[in-house]
């Protein structure tokens, strides 16, 4: 669940962050998405990108650009509308680098990215542009926060360094991209499939694998897809069919990607050394709210005091289900780590006779599409219309975003919800195209996820909310350059708008709107919302003490000293009350710190404080449209070209702060 965004103005640093920008047409109609039938289309097209951007940085050198540009046009704009015909190519394409059922297509798309990244790595290290920025005259506090932004880039892609260093920041800019890439593709494309007889998958849920192959032996075969995995740890009564599931799930990307993961780790530390730092970390933080590692430490430190004792509490209740299902003495009963999903799930059913898999006869799949829209509707005024357009596959839809008072259109946005072979495998957003007011330029988002054909759990319905603020905060941004729309936002502030949305399933006037958009939907009862409610409290602990432990081992492999990978992990994790599985190779597929998320996985529990600090305004009506409208206006269509603390702090009257989210973390 992450919001693959582009950051414009940071091409070159794409890979460091494993962020690469995302499309423009300067005009007021909805883009039509750039479909490509075979490879070398793409190739061609990005060939013509390539001329493109390399005539824009000579017209951006240009003399006469320092006395503030030829036909009026300043270097701020001039770098914007770069960026802008950047994303018209490059956008789609690292979309369908993810999404496209053609792997040559694919992978033409990704060598794109690479050819942009080398371009990138030395177009941000150009002095005479750079200095045009830095000459640049303000007219206003956007354009401020513009420049700023600018010259962060620059100089973060090493335009100030020796003539040597530059060029070693270059070589590692282009490694670090395609070390990030292959290993993306090495979890996406994994086609390892688990056999097991019916006998095995008892328990799990029969429209889990009633239609999955079998193998000679007559056994199902499923994948490693989360609507596969996570079924089978949470419901298989055999405890041998969880665990040959969990070490499958936990050996994607294998010894080839710890590998690459320590190579990461060392040429963005070597990276960040090149600016005087001594690790990546720091060279990371220093541009986002946290600022530094130590107040970042210092902010994990609060959560795990928080935590540490009930996840002990938490794991003493899932012992004790397990002896107590096995029969078997509390002290002759260990608890292992394929376990924790199922006893979760059991003392759930057991203490709140909640059944996560009941809610899917509720939130049929099409129906949670409508139930979103229409929630967005009461909050924030948008409205949903579908658009006939030919896509990258037969499951993926497009809609036009129009405001529902003029009528006009927002944005355009893109589902593609169901798995299939080769298919990104977690949910996420992809920042398409970012709003432009000087271009009369509409956004873009697609919402990618894996989810059940037949219909959403609970938990489910919260992950398509989520998601879904993620395709607002770029739908619904109003933005004066396209650098600074959308989720162009700090890493640790990215998350805040789609983790505040979680919190509107857990609210009987909220469901109630799916009576409005599918009159066949059974109700869900009020006595099972209230459980569900209640149980959002247990295993909290076990839940935030594990995103914890991510977010410290994230930092720590990109601390100053070079940790190999896997033993890093196996430390870290081992000291924890579970301990670590031997065999086990978790950092293998923990794509989000070998790319985007490097030294920021933090940013999850840091955003998550802002998220709650933010729900205070709506803590006593979900579905109060004045408090919506405002949230528009004031965070969603500010995007970045207004600082994340002082949009909170306009938002809600006052300074931000993390009560709220301690208060209900220890709820």
């Amino acid at each position: 669940m992450t919001m693959i965004r582009a950051s414009i103005r940071m091409l070159c640093l794409a890979a460091l962050a494993g962020l690469i920008t995302p499309l423009h047409a300067r005009a007021e109609t909805l883009n039509v998405f750039a479909s490509y039938a075979q490879a070398p289309a793409v190739k061609a097209a990005c060939d013509t990108l390539l001329r493109d951007l390399a005539g824009h940085q000579r017209s951006l050198g240009a003399p006469e650009l320092a006395r503030g540009g030829a036909g009026g046009i300043d270097v701020l704009v001039g770098l914007d509308r770069l960026a802008q015909r950047t994303e018209d190519t490059i956008a789609p394409l690292s979309l369908l680098a993810n999404v496209h059922p053609s792997k040559p297509l694919r992978d033409a798309a990704e060598a794109c990215e690479l050819r942009l990244q080398a371009f990138s790595s030395q177009f941000y290290q150009d002095a005479k542009i750079y200095a045009r920025i830095k000459s640049a005259q303000p007219t206003d506090a956007i354009d401020v926060q513009m420049q700023r932004g600018l010259l962060d880039s620059f100089e973060d892609s090493g335009v100030a360094l020796t003539p040597a260093r530059r060029q070693r920041a270059q070589a590692l800019n282009n490694q670090i991209s395609k070390l990030s890439q292959d290993f993306d593709r090495r979890v996406r494309e994994i086609a390892t499939t688990v056999a097991f007889t019916e006998a095995e998958l008892d328990g799990v849920p029969v429209n889990v694998w009633s239609k999955a192959p079998r193998d000679a032996q007559g056994r199902r075969l499923l994948g490693l897809a989360y609507p596969s995995v996570l079924p089978v740890l949470d419901n298989a009564r055999n405890p041998q069919t969880r665990e040959r599931m969990w070490r499958a799930f936990q050996a994607r990307g294998g010894q080839a990607n710890l590998k690459l993961l320590a190579r990461l780790g060392a040429q963005r530390r070597e990276y960040a050394r090149l600016f005087g730092l001594a690790s990546y970390a720091e060279f990371a933080v220093r541009h986002r709210m946290a600022q530094s590692v130590e107040r970042v430490q210092g902010f994990l430190g609060e959560v795990k005091a928080v935590v540490d004792q009930r996840e002990q509490r938490d794991l003493a209740d899932l012992r004790a289900a397990k002896a107590a299902d096995l029969k078997q003495p509390l002290q002759a009963t260990p608890l292992k780590r394929w376990d924790t999903g199922y006893y979760v799930e059991r003392v759930k059913r057991e203490r709140f006779a909640l059944d996560q898999e009941s809610f899917r006869r509720h939130f049929p799949t099409e129906a949670s599409v409508d139930f979103v829209f229409a929630l967005s509707g009461r909050l924030f005024n948008v409205g949903f219309r579908p658009l006939q357009q030919t896509l990258w596959h037969a499951d993926a839809k497009a809609y036009e975003v129009f405001d529902l008072g003029d009528q006009r259109a927002l944005a355009t946005l893109y589902l593609d919800l169901y798995p299939r072979a080769d298919k990104f495998g977690h949910a996420a957003v992809w920042s398409v195209r970012g709003s432009s007011t000087l271009d009369q330029r509409l956004p873009i988002a697609a919402l990618v996820t894996n989810f059940n054909r037949e219909g959403l759990t609970l938990a489910e319905l919260e992950t398509m909310l989520h998601e879904f603020g993620h395709a607002l905060h770029v739908a619904l941004s109003n933005t004066r350059y396209a650098t600074q729309a959308g989720t162009n936002v700090k890493l640790d502030f990215v998350e805040a708008p789609s983790q505040m949305l979680q919190e509107w399933v857990y609210d009987a006037k909220v469901l109630a709107l799916f009576s409005q958009v599918c009159a066949a939907c059974e109700p869900v009862p009020a006595d099972l919302l209230e459980r569900a409610t209640a149980s959002r409290s247990f295993a909290k602990g076990l839940l935030f003490a594990r995103q914890h432990l991510y977010a410290s081992y994230d930092l720590a492999l990109y601390a100053a000293s070079a940790p190999e990978p896997l033993a890093l992990w196996a430390r870290l994790e081992g000291a924890t009350p579970l301990g670590y599985e031997k065999g086990s190779l978790f950092p293998a597929a923990f794509s989000h710190i070998a790319g985007g998320y490097s030294a920021g996985y933090y940013a999850y529990l840091w955003s998550l404080a802002t998220a709650h600090d933010l729900h205070t305004a709506f803590a006593a009506d979900h579905l109060n449209g004045t408090t919506g409208q405002r949230y528009r206006s004031i965070v969603l269509a500010n995007g970045g070209q207004i600082d994340a603390n002082e949009l909170v702090t306009r938002f809600l009257g006052r300074q931000p702060g993390n009560a709220a989210f301690f208060e209900w973390l220890d709820r």
